[in-house]
């Protein structure tokens, strides 16, 4: 068991009166050994706690004089301080095991730990769910989880996890919804095994066994280039239109039953059956965002609502979201403000959404290779990197807000097919360095390049490689439709003329 690092003491605060100073290693809080950042918060809630920690060989203790509830004012360097609950399911759609050979060690880590589960989103099986575990979600109310269920039928579901307690471990879902956590669940839709009938069968056995469920996300494979397994391969078109009309017509059978639609197919499915997306209001509060159900009729509200005489029908500014924490977040850190990985040094955690109402770009590039203005004194055309995914998204909508000023600058779509993990991946979060530089070597300098903050972690893409490094200077951006308004509102003075964006 490693002990938590203290990586951050607040000024003025009751950690720095007490003493404490980053680099200290945590031994116990009045004599117990926290396990991880969760115990370290509840710990830490308490009046007057006593830390013991480590500082140049010596254990030291410190009285921190503090009310009940009040903040310590520290942050310690991980969320996992006892060995992270490792994942014994052998997947053949698992995507760790699609993962292209070099990356950092932490990224071929698979867990099924419920604590990162609570912390991060990340989807547990349950099946090394314990007793112990329950007993710990129930009392100390960790919730929302996040569950993986795949499959209702338990052959299948034993199939599709190569794992005996996949046939009972959803057992645990039913307890877990029995003592009044919130959980969502997920569905991996693997073209051949649990689509079609299969798919059917599970949505009756929601209704069936998991009805105060709070959402269900059918989410299609994902199958790179380093795919091993021959059963797993991409949805066709036809196969992508099925689990729609499935899911839709499951929507209105949830709707009269629970009176809420509960399921929802993923936006890419929309994009690989060439679908319009749903309306707005279908999904609500957004709530699976972060699955990738809804983004895109998030994205385009915030994109619009982003300047008050832009918002289409005079619709009210939604919530600005925040990207989704990246399937490889937590092994880069657990900042305080959320439990997600920084996107970029120093700009903190970006995970509430919130926005600075000005400046939003985050320029990386050393001063000397910043964008500037063209000599002719006319700014630069733009150009936003983004992968296959995003590009379908956003061509609509940058065509809409350029149709609405002649004297606009021109903005272009530059969509970069992702070679490294090759297969069918087009999201922009799995953007790597090496792809998004390929394609800027062959791009014109006079131009101003964006790029969305999803595909980095702590400054760095999944290659490990920085925009610093990329052959143009690249703006980063929050990767919400209202900061890239802003920024191509902040290439023109002439304002949209409201009636273009109806």
């Amino acid at each position: 068991m490693s002990r938590p690092v203290v990586v951050a003491v607040e000024p003025g605060s009751a950690a720095e009166m007490a003493g404490l100073a980053v680099g200290d290693e945590v031994v116990s809080i009045d004599g117990v050994v926290p396990t991880d950042v969760i115990a370290w918060q509840l710990m830490l809630d308490e009046a007057d706690p006593c830390v013991e920690v480590m500082r140049a060989g010596r254990q030291v203790r410190l009285d921190v004089g503090k009310d009940a509830g009040a903040p310590l004012g520290a942050e310690v360097d991980a969320a996992i301080f006892d060995r992270v609950q490792t994942c014994d399911n052998h997947c053949e759609f698992c995507f760790i095991y699609q993962l292209p050979p070099g990356l950092r060690r932490s990224l071929y880590l698979k867990d099924d730990d419920y604590r990162l589960s609570f912390l991060y989103g990340n989807f547990t099986t349950l099946t090394r769910f314990t007793e112990l575990d329950l007993e710990r979600v129930l009392d100390e109310r960790l919730s929302p989880l996040y569950v993986s269920i795949h499959a209702t039928d338990p052959d299948v579901r034993t199939r599709m996890l190569r794992n005996r307690r996949g046939a009972y471990s959803l057992r645990w879902l039913g307890a877990l919804l029995d003592g009044g956590i919130e959980v969502h669940g997920q569905i991996v839709v693997c073209p051949g095994v649990n689509d079609g009938e299969v798919l059917a069968d599970t949505l009756i056995g929601v209704l069936d066994r998991f009805p105060t469920l709070s959402t269900l996300a059918v989410v299609p494979l994902g199958v790179s280039a380093h795919q091993r397994e021959a059963a797993m391969r991409p949805h066709t078109e036809a196969e992508a239109t099925a689990v729609i009309d499935l899911c839709e017509q499951w929507q209105e059978r949830y709707l009269g039953v629970l009176g809420r639609r509960l399921v929802y197919a993923a936006d890419e499915y929309y994009l690989l059956a060439g679908r319009p997306f749903p309306a707005a209001e279908t999904y609500g509060d957004f709530a699976m965002h972060e699955d990738g159900i809804g983004m895109a009729r998030a994205f385009e509200q915030e994109f619009w609502a982003a300047t008050p005489d832009a918002a289409p029908n005079g619709a009210a500014a939604p919530r600005q979201r925040a990207p989704a924490a990246g399937f490889f977040s937590w092994v880069d850190g657990a900042p305080a403000a959320g439990y997600r990985a920084v996107r970029v040094p120093g700009q903190g955690a970006n995970r509430s959404g919130e926005l600075p109402p000005a400046g939003v770009r985050v320029e990386l590039a050393p001063a000397s290779r910043r964008s500037q203005p063209s000599k002719r004194g006319g700014a630069k055309p733009v150009g936003i990197l983004t992968g296959s995914y995003g590009a379908a998204v956003l061509r609509p909508l940058v065509a809409r807000w350029q149709s609405g000023a002649a004297d606009r600058v021109p903005v272009r779509i530059i969509e970069i097919e992702n070679r490294f993990f090759g297969g069918n991946i087009g999201v922009t979060g799995l953007l790597a360095g090496a792809d998004i530089g390929r394609v800027l070597a062959d791009e014109p300098d006079a131009a101003r390049y964006v790029l969305a903050d999803v595909c980095l972690s702590g400054g760095k893409f999944l290659d490990g490689t920085t925009p610093a490094e990329l052959p143009q200077p690249v703006e980063i951006i929050p990767t919400n439709g209202a900061a890239l308004r802003w920024l191509l509102d902040a290439t023109t003075a002439q304002p949209i003329d409201a009636g273009t964006a109806r």
